[in-house]
């Protein structure tokens, strides 16, 4: 049986400085609020972290610092997905060599590939890989869609721990779930896609969530898998007192919403990259309104 990663698998964003190149003090400082606040792993360059609008010698050399920067109890793992299959297997070496715990891949984007070719693309990657690799399932990113029976192909490759799933189709988590796959069943924090609540009803091991930036301590809370009626009751509890947190991570395309408000509350955050913008006005009220209401300047110290 392989190893199972568990709880919260929180997204990160890219700290950038003021001329829009990588802030590595700025990594450290959010690498360490997640440890310290519980988070089982980051993933460092997927879509919360800009990655698409990195260069491939910048997401080197951010695998290469970020993992001097390890700490311990939290998982570092890597956004590996590029636009063929040779150039994914490059980057997995790369984050490999350096010495990350995991990469995530997803559908490469644009191309909108048949299902068929994504499974064909998941399989030579981890074939190829030499760490452990989680499966991104994200058609409104991607337009690929994978089935309950693509990913359970998938997920009986030996190198395949992890399945981030953010289908639409809110039933394939049960059809998933049903199947008992050998890997770490994850999903999107999104409430609008609604997948939270019947993941981890259904025996989900965690999220691997974009709000987790901004809450993470909750998220921990979300993201822990049911082994009693209790956790049922805290999941309940925490989810309901911070949906508005999680509506508003979803407001804007992703990162906008949580880089934004970072930055806003006084964490290392920095600019986007054009041509994207951060939150100004009632669009950024709205969070910082969340944030009071929910008293994270007395959890996690932000300027309010």
């Amino acid at each position: 049986m392989k190893r199972r990663i568990t709880g919260s698998f929180v997204a990160l964003i890219t700290p950038m400085n003021d001329d829009f190149t990588v802030d590595f003090g700025g990594f450290a400082t959010l690498l360490e609020f997640q440890r310290s606040h519980g988070t089982s792993a980051v993933l460092i360059m997927g879509s919360s972290g800009e990655v698409s609008m990195l260069s491939p010698e910048e997401r080197h050399l951010v695998v290469e610092r970020t993992v001097q920067q390890r700490l311990p109890d939290m998982e570092m793992w890597y956004g590996c997905t590029g636009p063929t299959t040779e150039t994914t297997i490059a980057y997995v070496r790369q984050a490999g060599a350096a010495g990350a715990d995991g990469a995530i891949i997803a559908a490469p984007p644009y191309i909108s590939a048949g299902t068929g070719d994504i499974v064909r693309f998941f399989l030579d990657v981890a074939d190829a890989s030499p760490i452990p690799l989680g499966i991104y399932n994200n058609p409104p990113r991607v337009k690929t869609d994978l089935t309950a029976n693509d990913v359970l192909e998938i997920a009986k490759h030996p190198n395949v721990l992890v399945l981030k799933e953010s289908t639409s189709r809110v039933g394939q988590v049960a059809q998933v779930a049903a199947m008992n796959p050998d890997i770490s069943l994850m999903c999107c924090c999104s409430p609008n896609l609604g997948l939270i609540v019947p993941t981890m009803s259904l025996g989900g091991h965690g999220t691997a969530n974009v709000t987790g930036n901004v809450i993470p301590a909750e998220m921990v809370t979300i993201s822990t898998p049911w082994g009693a009626a209790e956790d049922a009751t805290r999941f309940r509890e925490a989810y309901l007192r911070n949906l508005p947190m999680l509506e508003f991570a979803y407001s804007a395309v992703n990162p906008v919403p949580v880089k934004s408000l970072l930055g806003a509350v006084g964490m290392p955050a920095g600019p986007m990259r054009r041509p994207l913008q951060t939150l100004q006005g009632a669009a950024l009220e709205r969070g910082i309104q969340v944030a009071r209401d929910l008293g994270l300047d007395r959890m996690y110290g932000y300027e309010l």
